[in-house]
């Protein structure tokens, strides 16, 4: 077959591969800085001209730019400088065309003003071409006016930027901030070569996508509104977005037309037909969409994963089977070069302005660029799991962050448990914390006792006041005159690294879990936990029943990535952010990168909240009060066990026999009393512990001093 023969061939076929321009692999701002050092290179050698230090070439160039500008003529380089200045201070894409418009304009007004006040064509022929007709329609000052508004406008048109700034405080006139680039291809290739591959760049202004309920749908919260309302204004004053950075370079996904004919070919060598789809580039990743013909069965695609990451030679490939609402499938490539997405630009989004919802927090940008919020009173509880350094502490100081843009402490506290010691107590000082940071497992599961206990409390109080929710109570809470509770702020546990907690304590911690969790969410009670180690023991079957929604970051197998989510995916994730999300009302993850939030901008904000409070008033009966030991389904003693327990204490040291059922005998106790009552005395050092069926030690003699402890109030204080 010859030459000729085979390049008509692959164009029937449609496979034939577009040429490779020598350039497409260099950045946008490599692109940028090679116009502006043209611009700097032409502005020196007309400075040179000037001085006749150019040659030939710069003094014929002086002359023809001196007839045409007039006395202007320095203007030139400076319009020039000026140019591939604005080129290097902007960090947008747009096109270069706004940049050299704007200082083109710059030269020619400016020209302009020279000729209509020095006259004599000290301008120019062009000053005289722009000032003259001016001058005899509108006269001398009136034409000034008109020249020097357009000088100006050019100057904002080549740096972009308005002319007076928008105040902080202005909610409403937000600056719509620039999405995360998303490029859509439409690759149709037909068998019979009737159309060429038709590829669309779009770039829209990607709307974020919201997921109260972690569902997707967006929803007012009506009620939350008129609380806030109703609610008296307090003196907060939220950081400045300042202290944030926003996003960070640009991704690069290579040829997405050639990538695009790979994938069709290397599922055509296979026997799978596909028609290929849309094609999105994300911060991270880029999903190729692609339509099986019909009687394909899903799972022949999902089996060709390793040749398809063998033919485009990217690795990991992930293959999502299908894409919840379409009937396409996807196919996620890695990026050559990924986008930093900052946390600034997503607490811009407009959509998340404008929620009224307290708890909604932002996750970052999907594979399409569109930023992604979440509602955590929906969820109503998260956990989030993953591999060490994948990029589960960045998103739990995204999660607080995003709480303390949004929130005064009168609306949301937070209690921080931190067996690790370094990551949330730098937290410390800021006035939303009922209690500086958590770093001893006793206190913890003191904390989080007490945490049950004020549930308890808050549902009283919701029944004395006839409300079904939180939101309802401080509804009718600021609809009253005079109230002695008012309203009641939301509460989020958040727990660094519940698998060190699980292993030292595992029926203390999974019981107070379990409970906030299974009733915590009306009253305003909800946790965020996170784990390095995503096994059995510690996401246990009851953890995993009533904490429905998660995020699952990278896995180092498919059975961690199975614990998490139930299915298989994490362990394809690129790591630095990149994670699956799992609402609780939907059956598969959604890809999400998440943001990125250093040390320093949390210590910015941090210490801005420091200096708006002189001195927190902190909660230190959260961890010092001593509740009884409980089971997972018991509840704490009343005042009435004090005196039983005592009775209890002197019928077991004079007897010399410690058994729940000897309690019982002797006391005439039910079974889960008389068990409470042997656990209290083995914590406080009466018994020793359970050894199967035979008796418990006594470890006090007569007349021996006791090791039991008091009882602390079981109130406790709350707020």
């Amino acid at each position: 077959m010859s030459k000729k023969e085979r390049q008509a061939k692959d164009k029937q076929s449609g496979h034939i591969k577009k040429k490779k321009r020598w350039h497409d692999d260099l950045s946008l701002e490599t692109k940028k800085s090679i116009w502006a050092l043209a611009l700097f290179v032409i502005a020196a050698i007309m400075i040179l001209a000037w001085f006749g230090r150019a040659g030939a070439v710069g003094g014929y160039l002086f002359e023809g730019l001196s007839a045409m500008l007039g006395k202007g003529y320095l203007l030139a380089p400076v319009s020039f400088a000026f140019g591939g200045t604005a080129l290097m201070l902007s960090m947008r894409n747009r096109l270069y065309a706004s940049v050299l418009i704007g200082a083109g304009c710059f030269l020619i007004f400016s020209l302009g003003i020279i000729e209509l006040i020095w006259q004599e064509k000290t301008g120019g022929y062009i000053g005289f071409a722009v000032s003259y007709p001016l001058q005899r329609l509108l006269d001398f000052w009136a034409s000034l006016l008109i020249l020097a508004a357009l000088d100006l406008a050019a100057v904002l048109i080549a740096f972009n930027i308005p002319l007076w700034a928008r105040g902080e405080d202005t909610d409403e006139d937000e600056e719509e901030i620039e999405k995360e680039e998303t490029v859509i291809v439409n690759v149709r290739d037909s068998l019979k070569g009737m159309a060429e591959n038709v590829v669309r760049a779009v770039t829209p202004k990607a709307s974020p996508e919201l997921i109260p309920a972690a569902s997707g749908a967006f929803t007012k919260h009506e009620d939350e509104f008129l609380v806030a309302k109703r609610l008296p204004r307090y003196a907060y004053k939220r950081p400045p977005l300042d202290l944030l950075n926003s996003d960070k370079g640009k991704p690069s996904s290579g040829d997405i037309k050639a990538n695009a004919n790979i994938i069709q070919r290397t599922l055509e060598n296979f026997g799978v037909q596909v028609e290929m789809s849309e094609v999105s580039v994300g911060p991270t990743v880029t999903q190729y969409t692609l339509k099986p013909a019909e009687g394909v069965k899903l799972s022949r695609i999902v089996a060709l994963q390793n040749d398809l990451s063998l033919a485009l030679a990217a690795h990991p490939i992930r293959v999502e089977a299908p894409i919840p609402g379409k009937s396409l499938v996807g196919i996620e490539v890695p990026n050559r070069s990924i986008a930093l997405v900052g946390l600034r630009s997503l607490l811009e989004d407009t959509r998340y302005q404008q929620s009224a919802a307290p708890l909604l927090f932002t996750l970052g940008r999907d594979v399409t660029g569109s930023a992604v919020h979440a509602d955590l009173a929906k969820m109503p509880h998260l956990m989030i799991a993953g591999s060490t350094g994948s990029g589960k502490s960045v998103s739990m100081h995204t999660i607080i962050v995003s709480y303390l843009y949004r929130n005064p402490p009168e609306v949301v506290r937070f209690i921080m448990i931190d067996p690790k010691r370094v990551e949330l107590s730098m937290y410390n000082g800021i006035p939303h914390l009922l209690t500086p940071a958590i770093t001893d497992s006793k206190k913890t599961i003191q904390a989080l006792r007490w945490a049950v206990r004020e549930m308890e409390r808050r549902y009283e109080l919701l029944e004395e006041r006839g409300a079904r929710d939180l939101v309802s109570y401080n509804l009718k809470t600021a609809e009253a005159e005079e109230d002695e509770e008012g309203p009641m702020p939301y509460l989020v546990v958040i727990v660094d690294e519940l698998a060190d907690l699980m292993v030292a304590f595992p029926r203390e911690i999974e019981g107070s879990v379990v409970r906030l969790a299974q009733m915590a969410r009306a009253v305003g009670i909800h946790l965020i936990l996170t784990t390095q180690r995503p096994s059995v023991e510690v996401i246990t079957g009851l953890i995993k029943a009533n904490i429905t929604s998660r995020v699952a970051f990278q896995t180092g197998s498919q059975i961690d990535s199975r614990t998490i989510i139930d299915m298989a995916g994490a362990e394809k994730l690129l790591g630095n952010g990149d994670m699956l999300f799992l609402a609780g009302d939907t059956a598969k993850p959604r890809r999400i990168q998440g943001a990125f939030v250093s040390e320093s901008e949390v210590r910015k904000v941090v210490d801005f909240l420091k200096k708006e409070v002189e001195a927190p008033v902190y909660d230190e009966a959260i961890t010092e009060m001593k509740v009884n030991s409980a089971g997972i389904f018991g509840g704490a003693f009343d005042e009435a066990d004090d005196e039983m327990y005592e009775e209890a204490k002197e019928i077991v040291i004079e007897s010399g026999k410690a058994s729940t059922s000897f309690l019982q005998r002797r006391l005439k106790l039910g079974y889960a009393r008389a068990a409470r009552i042997m656990d209290l005395l083995e914590e406080n050092g009466i018994v020793g512990p359970g050894s199967g069926a035979k008796p418990r030690d006594v470890l006090v003699g007569r007349g021996g001093s006791s090791a039991d402890a008091e009882i602390g109030d079981d109130a406790g204080n709350t707020f």
